[in-house]
C-alpha cells in the first residue's frame, strides 16, 4: 500500500501522520524521528505488597493492559503480581499515582486472577454492545494456547473458549479500522529466524479462538536492520508485537530481543512501527523508541517490555507504561519487576 497508494486517499478518520510517504507525492523535507522520555516519577508502580514478593518482587505488566475507563474516568491497569505468579489491578486518578483496591476475588488483595501466568493481555473494548463482554482478557494457559475470557468490571471473569495452539508470549489487539481481532501469535522458527510473529484475525475474538496450527499465517519478525549489539554478536529476534489504533494508523510495539547474557536480564528494548492496515509494517527507525537502560541496577536495566493498549492520550503528550527488570547482577534473574511511564509529545515520533 506505500509502494501502490490508492488514487483517492480518504482523510477523514482521525488526524493524519507524516511517519511515511502514504500521503506524499513529493518532499524535500528529511524526517526525524524521536524516542520517549521516562517520566520522573518513573517506577509508577512497585511491589509493596506480600503477594507480589512471591517468586520475586514484581508489579509490572507483562502486556496485560493499561487503559482509561471513561465511564469511570480512572486509569486502570491490570499487571503481573509476583513473579509469574498473579494478576493484579490497580487504579489511578491521574495516571501517576496508583491504589490496589482489597477485592473480593482473593479477599484483602487487589487479585483478580489468583494462579501461575505468562503472557496476558486485557482490553476494554468500548465498541462492545454487551455489558458482560466489556473487558476481554487472552491469557496464555501453560498447555501451548490460550484462554480468552470476558468480564463486566475487569475484576470478575469467565472464561468463554480455549484457542487453538500458540506460543507462551501471545498477545492480542483489534484493529477498528478493519473491524477485526488479531491475535499476535509467537513463533520460534529454528532456520536463523528465532522468535518472531503468527498473525490470526477474526471480527469476533472469541469465535476467532479456534484456529487450527497450521492456519495462522507467518507474519513479522525481527530485520537486518536492527542492530547486533556488540557485546553479544547475536542477530536480533522479535520477542513481542502489542499493537494499537492511534488517530488514522495502527502502532505497532516491537520488542526486540538482542541476545542473551549471562550476567544480566535480557536487554529487550522497544521499536516503533506503523501500518495502515494492520498486518504490513513499515520501521522507518530502528533505534530503541523505549530503551533499556546500560547502568546497572537501573529500574529498566532489563527486559523492557509493552502495556496492552500500548500508548494513552493524556493532555497533549501520548504516555507509554512499559515494564523494566533491576536485575542482579552477575545473574540472568530479573530482580525486581516494576513500571514505568515512557512520554512523548502528541503525534510527536
Amino acid at each position: 500500500y506505500l509502494a501502490s497508494p490508492p488514487e483517492v486517499i480518504p482523510i477523514d478518520v482521525g488526524r493524519q501522520l507524516f511517519v511515511d510517504d502514504f500521503l506524499i507525492a513529493e518532499t524535500t523535507l528529511t524526517r526525524t524521528f524521536h524516542a520517549t522520555e521516562f517520566h520522573p516519577a518513573t517506577p509508577v508502580l512497585k511491589p509493596d505488597q506480600p503477594w507480589e514478593l512471591e517468586g520475586g518482587p514484581t508489579a509490572m505488566p507483562f502486556s496485560d493492559g493499561v487503559w482509561y475507563d471513561p465511564a469511570d474516568r480512572l486509569f486502570k491497569m491490570w499487571y503481573m503480581a509476583g513473579y509469574i505468579r498473579a494478576t493484579a489491578y490497580a487504579t489511578s486518578k491521574d495516571g501517576i499515582h496508583w491504589q490496589k483496591p482489597a477485592l473480593d476475588v482473593k479477599p484483602g488483595t487487589n487479585i483478580v486472577l489468583d494462579g501461575k501466568r505468562d503472557s496476558n493481555i486485557i482490553w476494554l473494548d468500548l465498541e462492545e454492545k454487551d455489558p458482560q463482554r466489556r473487558y476481554k482478557l487472552v491469557a496464555y494457559d501453560f498447555k501451548g494456547g490460550l484462554g480468552v475470557s470476558c468480564s463486566p468490571d475487569g475484576i470478575h471473569w469467565i472464561e468463554v473458549v480455549r484457542s487453538g495452539p500458540c506460543g507462551d508470549r501471545t498477545s492480542a489487539f483489534y484493529n477498528p479500522f478493519r473491524k477485526l481481532w488479531v491475535y499476535s501469535l509467537r513463533e520460534y522458527l529454528k532456520e536463523g529466524v528465532g522468535r518472531c510473529r503468527r498473525y490470526w484475525e477474526h471480527p469476533d475474538l472469541i469465535a476467532g479462538g479456534k484456529w487450527k496450527a497450521s492456519q495462522p499465517t507467518l507474519w513479522v519478525g525481527a530485520d537486518k536492520l536492527d542492530p547486533q549489539r556488540a557485546d553479544l554478536k547475536t542477530p536480533c529476534q522479535l520477542y513481542n508485537l502489542d499493537c494499537v489504533a492511534y488517530e488514522s494508523l495502527m502502532i505497532g510495539l516491537f520488542d526486540i530481543w538482542p541476545g542473551q547474557p549471562k550476567d544480566r536480564p535480557k536487554p529487550n528494548y522497544l521499536c516503533v512501527g506503523f501500518s495502515r492496515d494492520g498486518f504490513h509494517w513499515q520501521r522507518p527507525d530502528h533505534r530503541p523508541f523505549i530503551p533499556v537502560s546500560e547502568t546497572r541496577g537501573e529500574w529498566n536495566w532489563g527486559n523492557v517490555q509493552s502495556a496492552g493498549g500500548c500508548c494513552l492520550v493524556v493532555g497533549d503528550q501520548l504516555w507509554f507504561y512499559v515494564s523494566g527488570r533491576a536485575g542482579i547482577p552477575g545473574s540472568s534473574k530479573s530482580g525486581v519487576c516494576t513500571t514505568g511511564l515512557a512520554t512523548l509529545r502528541r503525534d510527536g515520533f
